[in-house]
């Protein structure tokens, strides 16, 4: 019996590589995607391929730009025909006031976090419809939401990906795929490494959980989305220890 597959953008560290190994231990075939790290990539398929040994492939491209998102879904239609799961991980962040904030960096921002949910949703959904079934899980955050100062640009992705999310639950509602987002709160992952141990100390405090979330326990959160019952579509599910 052929595997269920399922593409991670994002996937050679953090919340990506969580969820590429997660759904590996499920017995999917897993699709890895990232952008320059294909070194880490690679990494992430090894382990996959000698711990799980289930099938792996790397389809690096920026899924930011539209015609690597064309380039790459043609490498994965040429071993499946449609993927059971996407899961738009890929994100970077923007730290700093939106007065001294580049054109270019404004671009960037929208184009990794926003445009490319889009780009692989549209690339996914066609063979979805066809078989009246399929998840679209995007991965966000809880700034989609509230907003976060001097992370303009990022919240306004972030809620842009909220957006996104439920309108394209209704529109695809009626053909049986659900399509939902994880808004996370602050992750131990490298995108929040930049903090200083003061700044990490004193965002600990401000969580009622008092500690940072995992990106093992976000992945969990994306396979029970995954498998949770049909009816359970665009919805922004928060997973950010009480601090919204």
């Amino acid at each position: 019996m052929e595997p269920k597959s399922i593409l991670v953008t994002g996937a050679s560290r953090g919340i990506g590589r969580e969820i590429a190994l997660k759904f590996a231990e499920g017995g999917y075939r897993v699709f890895l995607n990232c952008r320059t790290s294909a070194s880490e990539l690679e990494e992430v398929r090894h382990t996959i391929s000698e711990k799980y040994r289930v099938p792996c492939e790397t389809v690096l491209g920026d899924v930011g730009n539209s015609r690597d998102v064309a380039s790459l879904f043609e490498q994965i239609y040429r071993t499946c025909d449609c993927l059971d799961v996407l899961v738009n991980n890929a994100g970077i962040a923007h730290i700093g006031l939106l007065m001294d904030m580049k054109d270019e960096e404004w671009k960037q921002i929208l184009d990794t976090n926003l445009s490319s949910v889009f780009y692989c949703c549209r690339a996914a959904i066609p063979p979805m419809i066809s078989r009246k079934c399929g998840r679209i899980i995007n991965i966000s955050s809880m700034w989609g939401t509230a907003g976060a100062s001097c992370e303009a640009a990022y919240s306004a992705s972030k809620a842009g990906v909220h957006g996104l999310t439920k309108a394209i639950a209704k529109e695809l509602a009626p053909s049986n795929i659900q399509v939902n987002a994880i808004a996370c709160g602050v992750i131990d992952t490298m995108m929040n490494g930049q903090l200083s141990d003061e700044e990490r100390k004193g965002l600990e405090e401000e969580i009622p959980a008092g500690r940072y979330g995992t990106a093992a326990e976000i992945a969990k959160v994306v396979w029970d989305t995954a498998h949770a019952p049909e009816y359970l579509t665009g919805q922004i599910i928060g997973v950010d220890g009480g601090y919204l």
